[in-house]
Formats: C-alpha cells, structure tokens, sequence
C-alpha cells in the first residue's frame, strides 16, 4: 500500500493484511525496545535454566554484540527448530498454567524478537551428549541445519547487529557507553538477588569484568561491591512477613538506608517472586515517608524482595514484562511504608536528628542573628588585611621556610651546602610509640570537656548536613542548609576543626624523637624570617642572622 499518491476526491485505499514478516518485525519492537531489554531476556533464560553461573560479554553497548553464557540444562536437539519461533516456549502449556507460573518467561515472544531485530546464533549442549549443536537463526526460523560442535555444559547465545534493519531507531538509541552502564546495573542487580547464581559481566576484549560475584558472596558483599561502602555501612534489614489470608498474603524481606545517608537520586531494587520489575507507587510511597521523616534524606537506597502466592500475581500485562499487577496491592504498600516509617523512627541515628531539628527550631531567630553577626564581622575584618598569595597557604611551593627541612636548603652560612641538613633530619629521625598513661592527662580532657559542653546542637546539625556551595575568595565559603545560605570563614573554621581532631587524637600517635639536637640558631632564623607579612620589604639576612646568634647565646 502507497500513502500520499491519491487525492482527496478518489476512491479510499485498499485495506488488505500485512505480510506475516512485516507483523513480526512490528511486533518485536514492543518486545525488544533498547539492548538493555535483550539482556534482560537473556539472563532470564538462564535462570530458567536452573543456571549456577551466567558471564555476559558486550560490545559497543549491545547493538554490535550480546553474548550470554551459562551452565544450565541446555536446549534439546528435537527443540532447536522452534526455539526462536513465535510463541514456542517450555515455560507452559495452558493458559490456567499462567495463575501458578513460577518461571521467569512464559510469552514465548523474547527470541523471536530479538531474531527480528539481529543475527542470532545459539550454542547449547545438554547432560550426557557426547558434543553440542551450533545453529543460526533469522526472522524466527533457522538458516541451517543444526551442526555438531564442541561445546561447554549449558547455553550460549550470541546477538550480533542488533536493530540492524531498523537503522532509525538504532540512530536514536545508540550510545555504547550509557547503555553498557545501564546493562552493567541489570546484571548488578541480578546479583544481588540471586546470590545462589554467579554472575560476571564484561566489555568484548576486556582483560578484567564490571561485574563479578560468586555463589558465597552475600547481598550486603555485593552491594559493598557494586555500590560501595558508604551506602553498605548504612543499610537496615527489614522483614515483614503477614499470613493473614485477607487481604493480602506475602513475605518481604531486603535492606533499607538509615538516616544518616543521603543521596541525589533515590536507589529502588525490587524482586516479586523472584522477577526483577518496577513499581512505580510503592517506590513514591517509600520516598514520600523519608521526605517526611528526614527532609535532608530524601532519596533512600532499598532493596525489597516479595514473595507472593502465584495466584495474587499478574505477570502477563505488559510486553516487557517489567512491571506486574498484584491482588490488594494497597493494603501491602500500607503494611511496608508502615514498617519503613517505624524502622526510621526506632534508629539512633533518626532520634539524634530529630533531637537536634527541635533545638534547632525551639530558637531559629538567636541562632541566626548570632551567626550572620559573627560571619559579617569576620568578613569585614579578613578583607580589610591584604594577605600576600605566599602566606594563603602554610608554606609556599618556592620558598620551604617553614618545614623543618628548610633548615638544610637555605644558606645560613657558607658551610651549609643544600639539603644536607635536610638529609641528616630525616636520618635522625624515628618512631616510638607512646605510653597509655598519656592518654589519660587532666589537661587533654579538661579541654575536651569545654569543647563538649560549648558545642551547639543546632550549628553541628548546619555544618553536619551542609552543601557546599562555592568559594567567594580565599578565605570565604558559601555553604546551604535546607533553604538558608550561610558565609563561613573556612580558615577559622578548618584551625577549629585540627585543633579538635588533635585533642581527641592525642597520645594516639607515634612520637617522633631525634637523637640529634636541631641547630637553634636556625630554627628561630627561620621563625624570624616566617614572620615577614610584606613582600615588598626586603629585610637584610644579616641582621637576622644576628638576631639569632644573640637569642642563641
């Protein structure tokens, strides 16, 4: 049929019935929607095939290559005719069957699409053959007849040229590097549920994987891997578990982040009954019940598997089967965000926050007017001294003066030759452990008792959760705090912050102690010639050199 070479005045066009190849191409476009979606697939296959081990190998972000291996039961001879055709699958065989599958696929639509939209090539032996088949596949049917080959327990399949005949969309989709990203999150997250399944993802003729976990690693090992340490170390575990037959009957169990983690984007993982899926209103409901209880920590990472009765489930409603209609689902979204709410409520870490938000609101005026007072007066004193760029650090990067190896590279006398004394400091130099007792000085816990009782709540909260802004000058920052910005002098700020850490770190150090004395005269050379502010002046060394023979007589 030809569009747009009639007239509005001539007869109307035709209707006749597209041809069974043009349909299936159609068709498979709802199917496979983007490499990641192919994958998906793939994986899948595997898990149904009771596979322990599945490596995933990609190249330019899945459009040039797929290839998913695995150690499962394999594909049987008398199968590899209609393995790819339209809806042939093992999964079931009547539609009642649907209200109790346990499987991961059951269309019977994934590899005749993908052999739609690719070059197909499966590679399968099964349990006591002596070799295995290769066989190609396009459109759905076979190219050739299967031919004997050597082959590993399991499945092999390749897809190579994916979208290879629909050049627009493979134009609109196509970016190697975010869609090897997004495919490298699948399989994490595949891992992370199935930690009974290793799984190994890698770029085509890359030495090591992204992604790789054993049958012993943990969930909390593999989110520790894939995610890191911050967000392990912040992780709650959760469990619900209801047998009350109305109105909903289902188990959860997964890990929730606490209150002291924060995000820019909210991290949802969720498995029903073993299917990795979306649920879009339970993750806004989640979301809204943090944003409630902590208004800084929004955006949570979560990972909750369900178990459900195959009966309360509907997994056939969409294409791709990513998402899936549950039986009362609102009263089991009530029973979770009832048990996230009361999981953050019941943490340390939420009852800290929430003490320091009340003392923080009992006087918000004093403690802001006391703080812009402060900050606009040390503003107006740090602008009025022009401080020389030199000095804006401890030391500058071409004069050393003020490092203790100083003393070997500038010349005090004609006898000094360069870095010799820096040498013979360093040589002279070696670590002693301290005793306990000195941990236990009244001086060193007088003051850190005045710094606890002179810590305020409310600027701890402030500098705790804070957001760096960006630096007005050399000694300004601007920082965020919910919807206020503050102006902080961050020299006085990080003096505060050492002098504190090394009170609390005293006597936790090595000691370092010299067997030879160093040169007097030179350490207070060097502490005269620190304390030169002006550049402009140009002191004679002499007199210094003077100055210091004196103090050392």
């Amino acid at each position: 049929m030809e569009l747009g070479n009639h007239n509005s005045g001539e007869c109307p066009p035709k209707i006749h019935r597209l041809s069974h190849s043009v349909v299936k191409r159609i068709t498979a476009g709802d199917v496979i929607q983007h490499p990641l979606s192919a994958v998906k697939e793939l994986i899948e296959n595997s898990l149904d095939a009771h596979s322990t081990n599945i490596n995933v190998i990609i190249q330019d972000g899945g459009f040039k290559l797929i290839q998913v291996n695995d150690n499962g039961h394999g594909v049987r001879y008398e199968d590899l005719a209609i393995m790819c055709g339209r809806h042939t699958t093992s999964k079931l065989l009547k539609f009642e069957e649907l209200m109790r599958l346990k499987t991961m696929g059951f269309r019977g639509e994934a590899l005749s699409s993908i052999s739609h939209l690719g070059d197909v090539t499966v590679t399968t032996i099964t349990q006591g053959s002596v070799h295995g088949y290769r066989v190609s596949y396009k459109d759905g049917a076979m190219e050739h007849e299967p031919k004997p080959c050597a082959a590993v327990k399991g499945t092999q399949v390749t897809v190579e040229n994916l979208f290879c005949n629909m050049a627009a969309s493979k134009k609109a989709l196509q970016n190697s590097h975010g869609d090897y990203k997004k495919i490298v999150d699948l399989v994490s997250r595949f891992a992370l549920h199935h930690t009974n399944v290793s799984f190994s993802c890698r770029k085509y003729n890359a030495n090591r994987p992204d992604v790789h976990t054993s049958v012993t690693s943990s969930r909390l090992d593999v989110i520790r891997s894939f995610y890191g340490i911050a967000v392990a170390g912040c992780l709650k575990e959760i469990n619900v578990a209801d047998s009350n037959p109305s109105p909903a009957v289902f188990e959860m169990q997964g890990f929730m982040s606490n209150a002291t983690y924060a995000a820019k984007k909210m991290i949802m993982i969720l498995f029903i009954n073993d299917r990795l899926v979306e649920w879009s209103a339970l993750q806004r409901a989640i979301e809204v019940v943090y944003t409630k209880k902590l208004h800084w920590a929004s955006k949570p990472f979560v990972y909750i598997s369900i178990v459900l009765p195959p009966g309360q489930i509907d997994v056939n409603m969409h294409a791709t089967k990513k998402e899936v209609s549950i039986l009362n689902q609102e009263a089991m979204m009530e029973q979770i965000m009832s048990m996230v709410e009361s999981r953050l409520r019941s943490s340390k870490e939420a009852q800290a926050l929430e003490e320091q938000q009340t003392a923080r609101q009992s006087s918000p005026s004093q403690i802001n007017t006391s703080m812009k007072a402060n900050l606009n007066t040390e503003a107006m004193e740090s602008r009025s001294k022009k401080v020389p760029v030199h000095k804006l650090v401890r030391t500058d990067s071409l004069d050393l003066a003020g490092r203790l190896q100083a003393c070997g590279q500038t010349k005090f006398d004609g006898h000094t030759e360069k870095g010799a004394c820096s040498n013979a400091v360093r040589s002279s130099v070696s670590p002693s452990r301290n005793p306990e007792t000195a941990a236990d000085l009244t001086s060193v816990q007088e003051l850190l008792a005045v710094i606890n009782n002179d810590c305020d709540p409310a600027m701890m909260d402030i500098l705790r959760h804070c957001s760096y802004i960006g630096m007005t000058d050399a000694v300004f920052v601007v920082l965020q705090h919910h919807t206020h910005l503050y102006l902080a002098n961050v020299v006085n700020w990080s003096k505060e912050l050492m002098y504190q850490q090394f009170l609390s770190q005293f006597a936790h150090h090595n000691a370092i102690s010299i067997s030879d004395p160093l040169p007097l005269k030179d350490l207070i050379f060097l502490a005269l010639k620190e304390d030169d502010i002006d550049l402009e002046v140009n002191d004679d060394d002499n007199l210094k050199e003077m100055i210091a023979e004196v103090i050392t007589l």
